[in-house]
């Protein structure tokens, strides 16, 4: 099965926050993962911001090792349809739209996929259960 963890799924994994081991299963293979380039984007920025930018530079290298998707004419069209029909914000909507594109899953808990075809969603409300 080919998978798509979310930008919030990865950091939740990273930061082994109260969701990690919902995440942990899909990063554990990274032949199965794939990864848009935009991800790549939100990874690094939120690592260097929260973190430092040699651990961003490492979390990016780990994302190396999945399937890097590009951004192409055809997928970034695709994701404007997307964000039209679902509502979905500019890099949400490029995520949804590679992984429909890729006949991925998309694991995620952001709010914004709840309830779209081919989502796997954790809802937030977990992370206050114990």
């Amino acid at each position: 099965m080919t998978v798509l963890v979310d930008t919030c799924g990865w950091i939740e994994w990273l930061t082994d926050d109260v969701l990690a081991e919902r995440f942990a299963p899909y990063l554990s293979d990274p032949e199965s993962l794939i990864v848009p380039t935009c991800l790549q984007f939100e990874l690094y920025k939120w690592v260097k911001r929260e973190r430092d930018e040699r651990l961003a530079l490492e979390v990016v290298a780990m994302t190396k090792e999945t399937q890097v998707v590009p951004l192409t004419s055809p997928l970034a069209l695709y994701a404007g349809d997307l964000a039209l029909a679902h509502h979905l914000p500019f890099a949400d909507s490029l995520i949804y739209a590679t992984a429909l594109y890729c006949e991925a899953t998309l694991v995620t808990m952001d709010d914004h996929f709840a309830g779209l075809i081919g989502v796997t969603y954790f809802p937030k409300h977990l992370l206050s259960e114990p």
